[in-house]
């Protein structure tokens, strides 16, 4: 089975791009995504928040709220806001945010590769989002959300990006948090074969985003499996739609930690208890760590610089090596009781997008007793566990910038 293979995207007419293109489904709550489409007729988000065109307070969950989605969609394509190319080709999308620039590219990839394990995993997933996402692509007939996929740079697929995104882009537009998006459409036979060569002689792919949307892809193929007496492998159900960025252009930002408290600790016998595993020192300014094994804490309006000690970092297991682990297992379980990090209401994170100035905030204002900055995740880190078959600690790393969706969808003929 090949691991990836070029499809004929649903996308917006180029007069109504940047009218279409919305932030992903999950970043936004119901609120904030009705906000965001006022006015705006033609937002994805009347796709992938429907909830925002029924009552409010409705549950997001409902029958009702899936079947908006999949009216809203028809729609868009009766009213030709949105068209289908007529001929299976990739797509190269570049996102720029600030000084940044990744190209990747977007293509369906196997199912069947992802349940084989070559579409490597690092995430648990779980049930009630998974349903969620089923429901959505059961009732769309469509996967408008792509998952975020890395691969080992290869020079080859380089060179070809280089040379068609010389050329004249199907979209280019900036979104209203400032993020650059531009898409080239790539149809040329032999641009074609040579990304498909490259990418199915590849050992492995890695999710770096969206293992609720593989999940949920991988579930709806065995469905729509079990129903099609003539099944042949081919059908579009057994791909889900990716974006593919070379591992030397991604980017990780940090993700930090809050605490309620200290565990019934005074902020003397806490300091100097994180001094046995722990080198503690003062900083006159907010401390971003410069290196893996480095942590900023700031308590009590005071910003301190945090370094495990070597003889706590385990060298043969790629999990309890993570920065996320350490802090966890050397400090917010053993001195603050915090075992559980998904369930405690006592830790809360934040991502580095926010920047430091919210950690000192989430402190100050007498919400939150500490806060923890973190050195990124590295991608050979995460690829490592992957590797392993292992899963990382939640809230291990943040992606930036976002995938816009509405750009490009897989339509299940």
């Amino acid at each position: 089975m090949p691991m990836i293979r070029p499809f004929a995207g649903l996308r917006p007419v180029a007069e109504h791009a940047a009218n279409v293109v919305a932030p992903p489904y999950d970043v936004l709550n119901s609120a904030e995504a009705r906000q965001q489409a006022e006015n705006r007729p033609w937002s994805f988000l009347h796709i992938s928040k429907p909830e925002i065109d029924l009552e409010p307070g409705i549950d997001v969950y409902d029958p009702q709220v899936y079947q908006k989605g999949a009216e809203n969609l028809r729609k868009m394509r009766d009213e030709n806001i949105l068209f289908q190319d007529e001929q299976p080709c990739y797509y190269l999308y570049r996102l720029v945010m600030g000084e940044h620039s990744q190209t990747g590219l977007v293509a369906v990839a196997s199912v069947e590769e992802y349940d084989r394990n070559r579409i490597r995993k690092h995430e648990f997933t779980r049930p009630d989002k998974e349903d969620d996402r089923v429901r959505q692509i059961d009732a769309l007939n469509a996967q408008t959300g792509p998952v975020f996929l890395t691969y080992r740079h290869d020079p080859t697929v380089d060179a070809l990006v280089q040379r068609v995104t010389a050329g004249e882009p199907e979209y280019d537009l900036t979104a209203a948090d400032g993020v650059r998006h531009t898409l080239w459409r790539v149809a040329a036979v032999e641009d074609v074969e040579t990304l498909s060569s490259a990418f199915n002689a590849m050992e492995y792919l890695y999710i770096a985003d969206g293992h609720h949307r593989s999940a949920a892809a991988s579930r709806v193929a065995a469905m729509r499996q079990k129903d099609n007496p003539g099944h042949t492998g081919d059908e579009s159900y057994n791909f889900f739609q990716v974006v593919l960025f070379p591992d030397n252009q991604m980017e990780i930002l940090d993700y930090n930690r809050v605490v309620k408290d200290l565990n019934d600790l005074s902020v003397a016998s806490f300091l100097e208890a994180i001094k046995d595993r722990f080198s503690v020192e003062s900083s006159p300014a907010p401390v971003r760590p410069e290196q893996p094994g480095q942590f900023g804490l700031y308590l009590e309006g005071a910003w301190y610089r945090l370094q495990i000690k070597e003889n706590w970092i385990p060298q043969d297991d790629p999990v309890a090596r993570l920065d996320v682990s350490l802090l966890h297992d050397n400090l917010i379980e053993p001195l603050l009781g915090i075992s559980d990090p998904r369930r405690d209401k006592r830790i809360d994170f934040v991502g580095g997008i926010r920047g430091l100035a919210e950690l000192e905030k989430r402190v100050d204002s007498g919400e939150m007793k500490a806060a923890f900055s973190f050195y990124p995740t590295r991608l050979a880190d995460l690829m490592a566990v992957a590797d392993a078959e292992k899963v990382m600690p939640p809230k291990s790393t943040w992606f930036e910038p976002k995938l816009a969706d509405g750009l490009v969808s897989h339509v299940l003929d």
